[in-house]
Formats: structure tokens, sequence, C-alpha cells
């Protein structure tokens, strides 16, 4: 079997245990796997840009609430229906990934961070500036009356869970798809060697704006599907810790893996469930775990199994 057939078998593997894994759980946790593959999409989504770009981020939550509150205030205050509505939200994340990604892009390095974490911090800014309609800190709920498509209410735990699990493969295969492509490879030839790659003709700002914008499109799709799954729209997921957070989890789970968001968002997502539960100072444990996968599993969970063991891992 060669390597891209034992690539595309773990993640139809991993498509379908999931499927499973909704039957023999406990409903706390089909409920759980539900809300972390909606969030593991956000991770494959930083993942296009840091983790294959080689594009370090620190303002991805711009691109996550432009999604989410597209579709949340299409719904909310416009009276969409959740399709429509879902196709606003990426639009939005389309619009501002592709504005702010032609601004960021004149930066590199040090300065590039910081200019994604400015942007992301006057994305927040907006929000609360424009209160009235997205009610702040506050935020909004979607009505349940709203949530159907077809006939099925997404506020159903089946219907939910199953919704998030078609939005994962999706993302899941499609990324796996451009990865492969000479696009991916373009990409990682760049994470690589920038000068290498220009110097064989590759326009290489302008792959670099259309990697931005992808991953702002997938970034804002899991934004729109969390507050359509979730019914909720708030200024918090526009925060600097939610631009922090995928990039814990694919630094976690494996950068430039396709696997290793998932991994990475499922790991932290348990172990602050766990941590919380058993004490107050959960950050410290969380902290403190961290530290050691960093040490132990320089390369993430998955980019380690991948280099001591698995070499055909994707």
């Amino acid at each position: 079997m060669t390597d891209t057939a034992k690539s595309h078998s773990l993640h139809i593997g991993l498509i379908a245990l999931l499927a499973v894994c909704y039957f023999v759980l406990p409903a706390y946790h089909s409920g759980n796997l539900a809300s972390v593959m909606v969030i593991a999409i956000y991770a494959m989504g930083y993942n296009l840009l840091f983790g294959y770009t080689g594009l370090l981020s620190l303002g991805h939550a711009l691109f996550f609430s432009a999604g989410m509150y597209g579709l949340g205030l299409l719904m909310h205050l416009g009276a969409w229906t959740p399709v429509p509505a879902f196709i606003g939200g990426l639009i939005a994340a389309l619009v501002v990934s592709a504005v702010i990604g032609f601004l960021i892009l004149r930066t590199t390095g040090v300065a590039f961070m910081i200019v994604t974490l400015m942007f992301a911090q006057a994305g927040y800014l907006t929000i609360l500036y424009f209160g009235t309609y997205t009610r702040g800190d506050e935020g909004f709920a979607l009505k349940q009356a709203t949530r159907q498509i077809a006939g099925y209410d997404l506020t159903d735990p089946t219907v939910r869970y199953f919704c998030a699990l078609i939005l994962f493969s999706a993302a899941l295969l499609g990324l796996a798809a451009v990865i492969r492509a000479p696009f991916g490879r373009t990409l990682i030839a760049i994470r690589e060697n920038e000068e290498r790659a220009r110097m064989l003709g590759y326009n290489v700002t302008a792959l670099k704006l259309q990697a931005v914008i992808l991953s702002g499109v997938i970034s804002g799709a899991s934004g729109a599907a969390y507050a359509l799954l979730f019914g909720y729209a708030g200024a918090t997921f526009a925060t600097v810790q939610y631009s922090i957070f995928p990039l814990l989890w694919v630094l976690v789970g494996g950068a430039g893996t396709t696997i290793g968001p998932f991994i990475g968002a499922l790991f932290m997502f348990y172990l602050i469930d766990y941590a919380s539960g058993k004490t107050e100072a959960y950050l410290l444990v969380v902290g403190i775990t961290l530290v050691l996968v960093t040490l132990f599993l320089p390369h993430g969970i998955v980019g380690t199994i991948r280099t001591r063991l698995l070499r055909w891992l994707p």
C-alpha cells in the first residue's frame, strides 16, 4: 500500500471511528466530541497557515469571529435561514481574510505576529463598539426555532453531532487534498525556504495571500458552525486567547500534520475539563503539561509519532 493510500485510509478510519463513538459513548462525551470537531476545523485552518506555510499568526480569532458574527447577525437580526446565513458567514470571513491578508503580508517575522494581533484586537473592539447589534461581551443566543435545516433540528444532540462530523470530514478530506496538490506542496516549499521558492519563479506573496484567505475561510466556517450548532455568538470568541488556542492545539497535536489539529484540540479540551474538575489551579496543571509535551514531544503528538515510528503519517 502506498503512503497516499495509507493516509487516505487513516482519514477515513478517523471519520468512521468518530461516527461509531456517538453510539458507544455517554451523552456527555458525545456532546464534547461535537464541540471538539468544530474547534478542530478552526485548528486545521490555522495549521494551513502556520504548519504548512510557516506564518505564525496571533490574530486568527478575527477570522473565527467574522464567520461567527456573519452567520449570527444574519440569523439574529436579519431572520435568515441557516444555510444562506452559513454562506454569509463564509463570505464575511473571505472578505475579512482577503483585506487583512493583503495588509499583513507587507510585514514579516515578529512584525507579522504583532500586526495580526493588532488587527484581531481591533476586531474585538469593533464588536464591543457596535454592542447595540452584537450585544458585546454578553453576546446573543440564536432562537431554537430558527436552527433547523430541511426539517432537522440542530438543537437535537444527534443531529448536532452528525452535522459537526460532516463539516469536520469535509474540512479534513479537503485540506488533505489541498496539501497533496501542487498548491500545498508549494506552500511547504515556501515554509522550508522562501527565497529558494522565489528564485524558482513562484509568486510567493500571491501564494501566501491565497493561504491566508483559505485559512481564514476555514476558520470562519468553524466560527459559523459553532454559532449555528451551539446557538451562541459572543465577543469572548474574538479575544486574544482565542487566537492563542489554535496555536496550542496545533503545537500539541503536531504542526504540519493533517490529523494533528484534531488530536491537539481533543487533548487540550479533556485536559482542561479534567483539571478544572480537580482543582481551581487547573491552569497551572495545563501549563505544566504543555511544558512537558514541548520537552518530550517537540514535534507534537502526531508529529513525534511520524518522526520516530510512522514516516508515512500525513
